[in-house]
């Protein structure tokens, strides 16, 4: 049975990032064929996305979930177009464009197939570059690199909710703070199917002391209904740059996957 949130309609613009992060508007994540677990519903927590972007479809024998979204999120910013209803003002920041805005047409939207039940079997992997997640609310996620380097030589393009256009995809490197400020809610799902919440645990209302080295554990989450699963935390520790419009800074994810 194929089940889904909401047709998604907009067909995504490629184009070569000009500036800071690489973009990438079709990634693939994890489709192990040695996996053969099947489901036969989505997952409870993809009922937390933002359905006016997100689309999350099980395949017809339970044992994958194709993802895919608009890219825009359903949150204020300065890269918003001007005279959007999003739009605000941030002195503090230094736009990486000046003339490309979410919503502009440049290769926003992204997406991927992830298994049903994440093979947590395999060795982990770096991510890469580009989007390695996407977003309760729409917007892709990014690691804690830029294409010149470290995060800290674009810090001061980076908005209130932690994310940038440079002039791909609108994606977040920081905690998103419209989604999630020191708490347990859900962030998004990543490459390789495994969902990422705030920097506390919903388990014992504390940040976790236990994560490994893909910032992740096995607990319960508000998700499962009492049975514990491996997912990733936000790591609560701040990211050492001076240069931020806003501080503090907590990267998103800066680990492996384990999923692979």
């Amino acid at each position: 049975m194929k089940l889904f949130f909401k047709p998604l309609t907009y067909i995504a613009i490629v184009v070569l990032a000009l500036f800071a992060c690489k973009s990438d508007d079709s990634v693939k994540g994890n489709t192990n064929s040695d996996n053969e677990e099947a489901v036969t519903e989505l997952h409870a927590a993809f009922s937390a996305f933002n359905s006016d972007a997100v689309t999350a479809l099980l395949s017809d024998d339970g044992t994958e979930v194709y993802i895919e979204t608009t890219g825009f999120p359903d949150h204020t910013s300065i890269y918003w177009e001007p005279n959007h209803p999003l739009y605000i003002d941030e002195p503090g920041v230094t736009k990486t464009t000046q003339n490309t805005f979410i919503g502009g047409g440049h290769g926003e939207a992204a997406s991927f197939t992830v298994d049903a039940i994440p093979n947590l079997s395999g060795a982990s992997v770096t991510t890469q570059l580009g989007t390695i997640g996407i977003a309760v609310s729409g917007a892709s996620i990014f690691n804690d690199q830029e294409g010149m380097g470290d995060l800290d030589q674009a810090a001061g393009s980076l908005d209130w909710a932690g994310a940038h256009k440079g002039p791909g995809v609108y994606h977040y490197h920081l905690e998103p703070t419209p989604i999630t400020s020191d708490d347990d809610s859900l962030v998004g799902i990543l490459l390789d199917g495994v969902f990422i919440y705030g920097r506390q645990c919903s388990a014992t209302g504390t940040h976790p002391t236990d994560l490994d080295a893909s910032g992740g554990h096995t607990s319960t989450t508000q998700y499962t209904n009492g049975v514990e699963e491996y997912h990733y935390h936000i790591i609560n520790e701040v990211y050492p740059a001076s240069n931020y419009a806003y501080a503090p800074a907590y990267v998103l994810f800066s680990g492996p996957f384990q999923g692979y």
